[in-house]
């Protein structure tokens, strides 16, 4: 249930992929202690099954936006008429909330959820943030480009790190332009269907398995999603001389 990413040489697109890696948050501050900031919608759109893309305006609330500052970040959402609110993590860069206003978000839609009211709504209704959480990935750890040959980013979960098969995996129809650009994408499915003749089981196996060459010291490393996955994935690079400095994750 997995998804493994190798980004080689490709620094500057860094921040934008690994916030398309993270998912809805765990962590948990009280509906009555946040701040609410009302919001219209922009854009909620089929990403894959069970999946959406959510465009939210926030250009008239810019102490806001300008403080999404790191990938891996994520917010609090409420639905009209709902109290409870759904944690999303922000899929889109700070810089598309600096420069338009924008946040945008990958959204599962689970029956019975915030979530999946949410994935219900159209464009112009009015939807409620709180501030901005989490300390997010600290790319500079991992910085400058010229000094990190290799970024492996790693992914979890749902949204573009696919739970069961090609169908709930989200942003495929992007993976042409990435991988013009640098980046070498290897989908590792659960539950594949007869058809599917490339990597199977979990995403730190795969990886464990694949026989790929890399500067351990100008190697850095991004995790995104369950325990399990990260505590092995940091175990293997470890094993091979990736500095733990140089491997981040958002919690």
């Amino acid at each position: 249930m997995a998804f493994l990413k190798l980004l080689a040489r490709h620094h500057n697109q860094l921040s934008t992929q690994t916030r398309r890696l993270s998912v809805a948050a765990a962590a948990a501050v009280l509906p009555e202690t946040a701040i609410w900031t009302p919001a219209p919608l922009l854009t909620v759109s089929p990403a894959a099954r069970s999946l959406f893309h959510v465009a939210i305006d926030v250009s008239d609330s810019p102490e806001l936006a300008v403080s999404h500052t790191r990938a891996g970040q994520y917010l609090q959402l409420r639905v009209p008429r709902v109290a409870k609110p759904s944690f999303l993590a922000i899929a889109s860069p700070p810089s598309l909330a600096a420069a338009r206003g924008v946040f945008e978000f990958l959204v599962k839609s689970v029956p019975g959820s915030t979530a999946e009211l949410l994935c219900d709504l159209r464009r112009g209704d009015i939807v409620e943030l709180s501030h901005i959480m989490g300390d997010g990935f600290d790319i500079d750890r991992i910085s400058p480009p010229e000094k990190f040959q290799t970024v492996l980013i790693f992914a979890a979960g749902s949204g573009i790190s696919v739970p069961e098969n090609l169908e709930r995996m989200a942003y495929q129809d992007r993976f042409k332009n990435w991988e013009a650009s640098g980046v070498d994408i290897v989908p590792v499915l659960s539950q594949p269907d007869d058809t599917w003749t490339g990597d199977c089981g979990f995403v730190q196996a795969a990886f464990s398995k694949a026989k790929r060459t890399f500067s351990p010291r100008s190697t850095g490393a991004v995790l995104c999603g369950r325990r399990r996955m990260t505590e092995e994935v940091t175990s293997v690079l470890l094993a091979n001389g990736v500095p733990a400095e140089k491997i981040l994750k958002n919690f």
